[in-house]
């Protein structure tokens, strides 16, 4: 079955659908996505394939995964470390990633995915906000961690993988010397189902970041999601470039992934970009046939002079998500490689909740229909239905997704802000057509998506008007042919200095030096102000329609 014939009965899979039938009153991811599968006969199937750019590679099957992790677990106990306490992952696309979390939850704790490219300020503050105790990282990666234990008071252990080349630093613990500690037999926590299992942090439209909070129940609460969107079958060998420290991976290639007992390519590339002739590459070695990625990663595999049809011969099936999937880019996609990938919406909040499903028309354009199940509407501000083809926020009806968050770390006024009784409110603004498909139109707030990412325009900004010749900044997203969206700044400067290309280029140093990469304006336009409320506002609505002009 493809995308593109249309064997889906969704009114039929609307009424099969329930999500909590298969959840059971105690549930450990770890030990369920590990030795569930050792003991359902998947144990000497591959449950990894990882390799990097240097060309190194490793394996391991799943019962491999579940010895470390119980070991892992074994000695982080040993640490003193408790169910509920909280663990900081800084990893790049590492088997280390997985050792670690697995072994996190089947003790009961919590691990927060976080990305490499973060600052030292970015790290600090998820340090302290979660009151984190233990850091895994690379002793490459661990510098941001170390300058940061002066405002994380109760991190008391970084444990860092020596990985290429970097030595270990004085008072860090050697990952695999900790994992061979541990007592193979030590058992898993009997958690239910509602435990915490980890945190994801996201930006917000202001303030500081905020971490979502997610049970053990995460990768069974999305069965509807994993059969008719991913399409995942017992022998496919499934990919995701993204970076393990944003939820799309943590969820499609390990959590889901592992849920079905089906293979993974891992892949870290060293310098941290996407590299098209790599992934042909990928695809080809290990027969890869189910594909998760975002548009502008698709874009960037068609575009690639080396592109090669034949190496990506073993594609069966698409995702597409992170940002949307513009129709003629869908278009290209299927015309060159074949296959037609499936957009889909969804946040951190409440994983891709809106959807195009495997076997069901795919109308260029559209995100799909609500997961099969899922209670899905389009309201207005008074929380009434919109109706079909006007614009209302998508709301989820928390009953009815075992999924959803729980909340947001220590941060109950921000939660409140998007439950409303048991509805969840996205943020996302849709239209419905009659044949129920959605059409995202945009955010009710100013968050930045570009390239997959999503990023906080008050975070962009007050980075901004840090540098000396700023006086004012908004930061909103500008169309681009290669990503599809990237931050674009408008920048008032302070009397006496003058708009050049080279102050632009200085401030967009400035700005990579301080966050993320993917996080700084690619494009800067020096104005003399900003439009503003009478409040005094700025107006990013007014910047983002010129832009989108």
């Amino acid at each position: 079955m493809t995308a593109d014939s249309t064997s889906f009965d969704y009114a039929a899979a609307c009424q099969a659908a329930d999500a909590w039938a298969a959840i059971p009153p105690r549930y450990n991811l770890g030990a369920a996505l590990t030795r569930g599968n050792v003991e359902a006969g998947r144990g000497d199937r591959v449950a990894l394939n990882w390799e990097n750019s240097a060309s190194e590679r490793r394996q391991y099957t799943y019962a491999q995964l579940d010895e470390l992790s119980t070991r892992f677990a074994s000695a982080l106990a040993t640490l003193g470390v408790s169910p509920g306490d909280r663990v900081l992952l800084r990893l790049p696309n590492l088997p280390e990633y997985y050792i670690a979390a697995l072994g996190v939850a089947k003790l009961g704790g919590v691990f927060i995915p976080t990305s490499t490219q973060f600052h030292t300020s970015e790290v600090a503050y998820r340090l302290q906000d979660a009151g984190v105790v233990v850091a895994v990282t690379t002793t490459g990666l661990a510098a941001e961690i170390e300058a940061s234990r002066d405002q994380a008071p109760a991190l008391r252990h970084v444990i860092a993988y020596q990985y290429a080349g970097a030595p270990l630093s004085s008072g860090q613990l050697d990952f695999w010397q900790i994992v061979d500690s541990g007592d193979a037999t030590f058992p898993s926590a009997d958690t239910a189902n509602d435990d915490l299992a980890f945190i994801a942090y996201t930006s917000g439209t202001t303030g500081d970041p905020k971490g979502v909070v997610h049970y053990q129940r995460y990768p069974i609460s999305y069965e509807s999601l994993i059969r008719h969107w991913h399409d995942y079958r017992d022998d496919d060998i499934v990919t995701c470039p993204a970076e393990l420290g944003w939820l799309l991976p943590v969820a499609s290639t390990f959590l889901y992934a592992m849920r079905c007992g089906i293979s993974i390519v891992l892949y870290h590339s060293l310098d941290g970009r996407f590299h098209p002739p790599a992934w042909f590459e990928l695809v080809e070695r290990y027969g890869v046939t189910n594909f998760v990625g975002t548009p502008t990663m698709y874009r960037m595999l068609i575009a690639d002079r080396e592109f090669s049809q034949a190496k990506l011969g073993s594609l069966r099936h698409g995702t597409s998500a992170g940002e949307p999937l513009p129709p003629d880019t869908l278009l290209a996609i299927r015309d060159t490689l074949g296959i037609t990938p499936l957009d889909g919406i969804g946040m951190s909040e409440c994983m891709v909740y809106c959807f195009n499903a495997a076997g069901d028309e795919v109308v260029p354009g559209s995100c799909g229909r609500p997961a099969p199940g899922c209670d899905v509407r389009l309201m207005n501000d008074q929380l009434q239905e919109v109706a079909i083809g006007e614009e209302g926020v998508l709301c989820v009806r928390r009953s009815s997704h075992p999924g959803m968050m729980q909340e947001y770390w220590h941060k109950s006024d921000r939660t409140a802000e998007v439950f409303d009784g048991d509805w969840y409110i996205s943020g996302d603004v849709l239209s419905r057509d009659e044949s129920d498909r959605f059409w995202f139109k945009g955010r009710n707030d100013d968050v930045i998506k570009a390239s997959g990412y999503r990023i906080s325009p008050f975070e962009v900004e007050s980075c901004l008007v840090e540098h000396p010749a700023v006086l004012e900044a908004a930061a909103v997203s500008s169309p681009d042919s290669v990503r599809g969206f990237v931050v674009k700044a408008f920048i008032v400067l302070r009397a006496g200095q003058s708009a050049s290309p080279d102050l632009a280029a200085d401030i967009q140093l400035w700005a990579r030096q301080r966050m993320a990469g993917y996080k700084y304006p690619r494009k800067v336009e020096f104005v003399a102000e900003l439009p503003k409320t009478t409040s005094g506002k700025i107006k990013r609505r007014l910047l983002r329609e010129g832009e989108a002009g």
